[in-house]
Formats: structure tokens, C-alpha cells, sequence
């Protein structure tokens, strides 16, 4: 598999994925983002000062579980994440990348968003599992 085919089968599975992330304390956090990509990064929304946003300052490796299908179908995407609070990024992000309105979250738009932070992932492995693994397991590392 490569990261296109990978992608595609995410962005097709659902909108919704967890991003886990570990903190200086070595303790792990877990949330639900709605991420998108833009060419080979994932990207998602969230707070710069959040906890995601603190654990990523302290260590970038994250990994992300997209929801399993019915029949047991998912995926996991492993790499290390950057946090972008420069309005520059914003203003790159806020149109036509995301595949919702950003707008509804944080109303002041890209120029008037204080706290708002954009998270990068650069992948370096990703897999998709079939029928829970019973149906076989695709991979994929840079």
C-alpha cells in the first residue's frame, strides 16, 4: 500500500479519527479530531495550549485510529506532529483544506483566532485492517 491508497481509504472511512498523544509526565491522552489532508500532511484543529498541544510540545510522536467500520475494518497512521499558531498557516489552512467550516469553531477566522493552533502529522507508518486483521492487514512506512 502507499500513503496515496492510504488517504484515499481514510478520507472514504470516516471524518473522524483519535489522535493520541504523550505528555512530559509519560502519560498518554487520547482525543476525537476531525482531521484532513493537504498532499502528504494530516492536519487537525485544536487549541495551541490544549493538552494535545502541550504533549506535542514535549513530544512529537502521535499516533491516530480512524473509527472501525461494522465489519471491523480500520485504520492507524503513525507519525510525529508540529503545531502552526502563525497566521500565515492559518490563513493557508482556513479555506479549502478542511472539509468543514472552521468558521463555526472560531468565529474571528484565521486574522482573529488567538489560541487556535494548527497540528501538522508527517506520517511515517500507517496500516489498514481488514475484518479486524482476519481479512488481512495493508502497511505502509516512509
Amino acid at each position: 500500500m502507499d500513503l496515496d491508497t492510504f488517504r484515499d481509504y481514510v478520507t472514504k472511512l470516516s471524518p473522524w479519527a483519535h489522535v493520541a498523544t504523550v505528555g512530559a509526565d509519560g502519560e498518554p491522552d487520547v482525543v476525537p479530531v476531525h482531521p484532513c489532508w493537504d498532499e502528504d500532511l494530516l492536519w487537525f484543529m485544536g487549541g495551541e495550549t490544549s493538552v494535545k498541544g502541550r504533549n506535542v510540545g514535549e513530544n512529537a510522536n502521535v499516533a491516530l485510529h480512524w473509527q472501525v467500520t461494522e465489519v471491523g475494518d480500520g485504520a492507524e497512521l503513525w507519525g510525529t506532529c508540529e503545531v502552526f499558531a502563525d497566521v500565515e498557516t492559518k490563513r493557508r489552512l482556513w479555506e479549502g483544506v478542511f472539509d468543514y467550516d472552521l468558521n463555526l469553531f472560531v468565529p474571528g477566522g484565521p486574522d482573529n483566532s488567538p489560541g487556535t493552533a494548527f497540528f501538522a502529522v508527517t506520517p511515517t507508518r500507517a496500516l489498514v485492517v481488514h475484518q479486524y486483521g482476519m481479512g488481512g492487514i495493508d502497511r505502509w512506512s516512509a
